[in-house]
């Protein structure tokens, strides 16, 4: 069971469910086969809370769950006090070739246990707060006196800053811009100034001469205003930061030369982490078996392969969970049945139907869902999850609690439309039904001895 959960908090969960989507929080309530990974976890939580910085590579066939892993880690994350972000990788949105559009989406993602995207604004100004108190508290000015204040303010961020200084001066000079029209009442201005610090491009002229500062940030202005960012969390009771690169494994699908630029690009930031250029940051990257091992990945660039080099154990039970590349194992049948499981008694706890739910959506309806929709996706069960509990809630849960007649064994057809599927899932749908096989999870389907033989609603 669950234990007692909120309305609120269960129904976000159980609604991102319905929609096929991973909930935004509440993933604890869903993490399955995720026990190997927490007390390497909270060792690098603890390591980035204490001054360190932590680079990790998550490895996994795609349905294995790198997504919901990545969330989860976030919760972990704030729980320890820690900002976090979380960035999707695109040729056309992100790039990771540019750095500072990956800086951009960093600020508008960023976020806090309090509060939610973009934390920027109040980051800062919690920051400028803390400054004041520190001031204050040195007992030298005035707490009447203003215009020192400010004074004492300025020097101060001054020397916090003066690290960062060295290679982004303009980030310093945008935050004294930034309060100065604060001060002034200047609403337009501070947006406008707070938009350039965040990396948004195409601020007005008179906005970026009143802060003194000009032109877009660049993608070696991003380091030194990630660098910048670290030390403001630091200073205003956030330890660190949790920066997640999701799906970089889309990097195969771009030009080559770009392709290039960004593999570079990701072994300057791993080699800045582990130079102790960024203290307090915990960064994560997610990707397929493919793009650490395949010749249009990691492999295309052979100071970043060996920096990801990992050793693989054959049986994945003694894999090291502290080594710069972890592995996520993937789902079988049993442990979307455990996972099915927690959402079926999630959706129970306070339903009026409560006992129908548990008798009729019991494991081995479960299971026989869970095979169903794996032979309906050519044996493909790594393809399943985010389908499965689609479906359980959308198809079943909520049936057998809007309709007391409802027999899921009886009255729900399993389908599966095109339109359901992602363009990544259709690919492995049709490669599975091409080749007959789905890798080591596979699951037959019920009654079909041939790749042809499946019924596959895909065009």
């Amino acid at each position: 069971m669950t234990g007692r959960v909120s309305t609120a908090r269960r129904r976000q969960v159980l609604d991102a469910l319905r929609r096929g989507a991973v909930p935004e929080s509440g993933l604890d309530l869903l993490a399955v086969g995720l026990d190997r990974f927490t007390a390497a976890v909270h060792e690098d939580i603890e390591t980035v809370r204490t001054g360190g910085a932590v680079f990790k590579a998550i490895r996994g066939e795609y349905g294995s769950g790198k997504t919901f892993f990545a969330r989860w880690l976030a919760e972990q994350a704030k729980r320890a006090n820690l900002a976090t972000a979380e960035v999707q990788i695109s040729e056309n949105e992100t790039p990771l070739h540019r750095l500072e559009t990956v800086y951009r989406r960093l600020t508008e993602r960023l976020t806090t246990a309090t509060f939610p995207p973009s934390a920027l604004r109040a980051v800062v100004d919690a920051w400028f707060y803390a400054l004041e108190d520190d001031v204050l508290a040195e007992g030298v000015v005035d707490p009447a006196d203003q215009p020192a204040i400010d004074r004492a303010v300025e020097e101060l961020l001054g020397r916090r800053l003066s690290t960062v200084g060295r290679t982004a001066p303009t980030f310093a000079a945008a935050l004294r811009g930034y309060r100065a029209a604060v001060a002034a009442g200047d609403t337009a201005g501070a947006d406008a100034v707070l938009a350039w610090l965040g990396g948004q491009p195409h601020v007005s002229a008179a906005a970026r001469r009143h802060a003194g500062i000009r032109g877009d940030l660049d993608h070696f202005g991003a380091l030194g205003f990630l660098q910048g960012l670290l030390v403001v969390l630091r200073d205003c009771g956030y330890p660190g930061l949790l920066l997640v690169l999701d799906e970089v494994e889309t990097l195969q699908r771009v030009r080559a030369d770009a392709r290039d630029k960004a593999l570079n690009a990701l072994r300057q930031l791993v080699d800045e982490v582990y130079s102790g250029r960024f203290p307090g940051l915990y960064l994560v990257i997610t990707g397929t078996p493919a793009f650490y091992d395949g010749p249009q990945g990691v492999a295309r660039l052979a100071p970043l392969a060996q920096r990801l080099a990992t050793d693989f154990p054959a049986d994945p039970r003694f894999d090291n969970p502290r080594a710069v590349q972890v592995r996520l194992p993937g789902f079988t049948v049993d442990s979307l049945v455990e996972l099915g499981v927690r959402v079926r008694d999630l959706y129970a706890e306070g339903s009026p139907a409560r006992d129908r739910l548990l008798h009729l959506a019991d494991e081995a309806y479960l299971a026989d869902l869970a095979r169903g929709l794996a032979g309906r996706l050519g044996g493909a069960i790594g393809i399943v999850p985010r389908l499965f509990l689609k479906k359980l809630v959308a198809g079943v849960l909520d049936p057998i609690e809007l309709h007391p007649e409802f027999d899921p064994r009886r009255d729900f057809a399993l389908t599966v439309a095109s339109s359901e599927l992602t363009e990544v899932e259709r690919n492995a749908v049709r490669a599975a039904a091409t080749t007959g096989t789905a890798g080591p999870a596979a699951v037959t389907a019920t009654g079909a001895t041939r790749a042809d033989e499946i019924d596959l609603d895909l065009p």
